[in-house]
């Protein structure tokens, strides 16, 4: 792994930091439509491609290429976040308005911890040799259960149900307010429920894409920028998908494929000595792929089901008024 000096550090998590503001406040009103959406997701992309410049006249190709090949990744697996998302906010009925303030919590909280998984790993990586292939063996089997279950994770597990158990939880939201008092005491509200919910689910979405992006590169500075920028244009992906989920039908068998493909070669990392561009290529054509045949099934189906629909709805106006 090649050493970064610490001011590129200092000033790439300065840069981080000033993005952030930025986006919190050009978003801080109370639209959240799918136009804004789509502006604040692509100035992330153009944000995102413009440091992989950078790098890459800096550190040079391979690792600009490096770069890009792990935020394609990370991008990819982070559409699985947001759709696991639009499920939490459903089951916890999180009012729209205060959607994007847990996001935006949420976000900040894991870049942190994935910062933390990020120095761990390249720490094991560094000084046990053979961890590179237990992460290997990690990602394939997330990629086969994947592929089997067609599931992703989910953050309503043992962390919601322990603060459950921690503290009390009021039915009722008390505006932005995480904790309230009920009755006299200290109370959590649904929104912390909700925040805990994205934090969790976020941890277990990094154990798979953390060691993945390590099958592109080992430099830890580029696994961070990767997740980093993958991980700030997630609030904003999440409100231009969040509608049409159910259109990417072949998205999840997609970032499947994405896994069993890394973990492969991680596992054959001293037999077969893959280009970057190979990996860039692959994760580009799969994940397109995948996006392409995604709206080209919804294209084909949603005339039968906009048919289906008026076919009901023709029923129920046909149906005699009883009294």
């Amino acid at each position: 792994m090649t050493a970064v000096p610490l001011w590129a550090w200092a000033a790439t998590l300065a840069v981080l930091a000033v993005l952030i503001v930025v986006d919190l406040v050009l978003t801080r009103g109370p639209e959240n439509g799918l136009r804004a959406a789509a502006v604040e997701s692509a100035l992330w992309l153009a944000a995102a491609l413009a440091f992989g410049g950078v790098l890459w006249l800096w550190r040079g190709p391979a690792i600009g290429g490096q770069y890009l090949a792990g935020y394609l990744l990370e991008r990819a697996l982070s559409v699985d976040n947001v759709f696991v998302f639009v499920l939490l906010f459903v089951s916890l009925s999180v009012p729209a308005e205060l959607q994007r303030r847990i996001l935006f919590l949420g976000v900040v909280g894991a870049l942190v911890l994935r910062g933390v998984f990020i120095a761990a790993g390249g720490a094991l990586i560094q000084h046990v040799s053979w961890i590179f292939y237990l992460f290997g063996a990690m990602v394939l089997v997330a990629g086969a259960r994947m592929f089997r279950s067609g599931e992703g994770g989910s953050g309503d597990n043992l962390a919601v149900r322990g603060l459950r158990r921690v503290l009390p939880v009021t039915e009722q939201y008390d505006g932005g307010r995480l904790i309230t008092r009920l009755s006299g005491r200290t109370a959590a509200t649904p929104l912390l429920v909700a925040l805990v919910a994205i934090a969790v689910t976020d941890v277990v979405f990094a154990l798979d894409s953390i060691p993945a992006v390590f099958g592109v590169t080992r430099d830890l500075f580029v696994v961070f920028t990767s997740n980093a920028f993958a991980v700030l244009g997630l609030r904003a992906l999440y409100f231009l998908l969040a509608g049409s989920a159910d259109r990417f039908v072949y998205l999840k068998p997609g970032i499947a494929l994405l896994l069993v493909f890394i973990g492969v070669k991680m596992l054959l990392y001293d037999v077969v000595h893959m280009p970057v561009w190979v990996s860039l290529t692959v994760i580009a054509a799969v994940a397109a792929g995948a996006i392409g045949a995604s709206l080209w099934h919804d294209r084909r189906v949603r005339p039968l089901r906009e048919e289906h629909r008026d076919e009901e709805h023709q029923h129920q106006a046909d149906e005699p008024v009883r009294t």
